[in-house]
């Protein structure tokens, strides 16, 4: 295990961050086919068993946990009609229109991924709208391999070996999985790279289908309509310049296609149940609000 350094090499690519007290975050690069699907790949480990909370706020992404020791003891939507929802295991988040609460007991130690909505599709082989605003079991999504999979993963040490392992599963799942729909593919990457700016109409004339047609497949192939993903596309674009610092937040609401400051307090306030000033004020890390 790494010592007192901020950051530790420890061979075969695998390199430890220390992100706070007696948190690491391990990392190796990706291979090269996995990386059209993936955002974040990484494992982490608490050397001190120390209980946390943690509000998760939409980012447009989908995620999956592999818990190696203890798991994540609650998960739980702030806004909506969901009830709590008790995870015992590793778990799959589709995307989210609101936030969401993390209780954690402590002692982590785990794989996290963050998934593209059309890699998730693929990797889960299910209709995304599914699995949105929902916290379920891993092996709910992935079926009963998934659990012998966490376990071998569980007891390898090595976290080179770990991730060698979970490589391998991944491109073998991806290769299998349904190729989303051209159109839609084309509707996700002109959403995205505009931050959720671009007009849905434009898109629609753009992919050549019926408003209507694109608002089902979109649905169902990145789990929330494409006037919900541009608001989490620009909320999240919003975050991610108020994590700089020093940002004006007029600048934010200007850059971000805000009609204006209140507007841009109302969107914050839906999306993550704080405002611009408080989340700028916490430490995020990706999508994570720690409380």
């Amino acid at each position: 295990m790494p010592g007192g350094g901020s950051g530790s090499a420890v061979g075969r690519g695998v390199a430890m961050t220390r992100v706070g007290g007696d948190r690491w975050r391990v990392t190796r690069p990706w291979p090269e086919p996995l990386r059209p699907y993936l955002h974040s790949y990484a494992g982490y480990w608490e050397a001190t068993v120390s209980p946390f909370r943690v509000r998760i706020v939409p980012t447009g992404r989908a995620v999956v946990v592999i818990s190696l020791a203890a798991p994540f003891a609650r998960a739980h939507r702030l806004r909506g009609t969901g009830t709590a929802e008790h995870v015992v295991g590793s778990l799959v988040a589709g995307l989210e229109d609101g936030p969401r609460v993390l209780d954690h007991p402590g002692g982590q130690e785990a794989i996290r991924l963050e998934l593209t909505p059309l890699g998730a599709y693929r990797l889960f082989a299910v209709p995304m709208r599914e699995l949105t605003n929902r916290v379920v079991e891993l092996d709910g999504v992935l079926g009963p391999r998934a659990g012998e999979l966490v376990e071998r993963l569980s007891a390898i040490g090595d976290w080179g070996t770990r991730f060698d392992l979970l490589d391998a599963a991944l491109l073998a799942r991806l290769e299998r999985g349904p190729a989303p729909a051209p159109e839609v593919r084309h509707a996700w990457r002109l959403l995205a790279r505009s931050a959720g700016a671009m007009p849905i109409a434009r898109i629609t004339a753009e992919v050549g289908w019926s408003h209507g047609y694109l608002v089902r497949r979109f649905t169902e192939q990145i789990g929330l309509t494409p006037k919900t993903s541009a608001r989490v596309l620009r909320f999240h674009r919003a975050v991610g310049l108020l994590a700089r610092g020093a940002v004006d937040l007029n600048e934010v609401t200007s850059a971000c296609g805000f009609y204006d400051q209140a507007h841009l307090n109302r969107e914050f306030r839906a999306l993550a149940d704080v405002t611009p000033g408080e989340l700028a004020a916490a430490r995020v890390a990706e999508g994570a609000v720690s409380l």
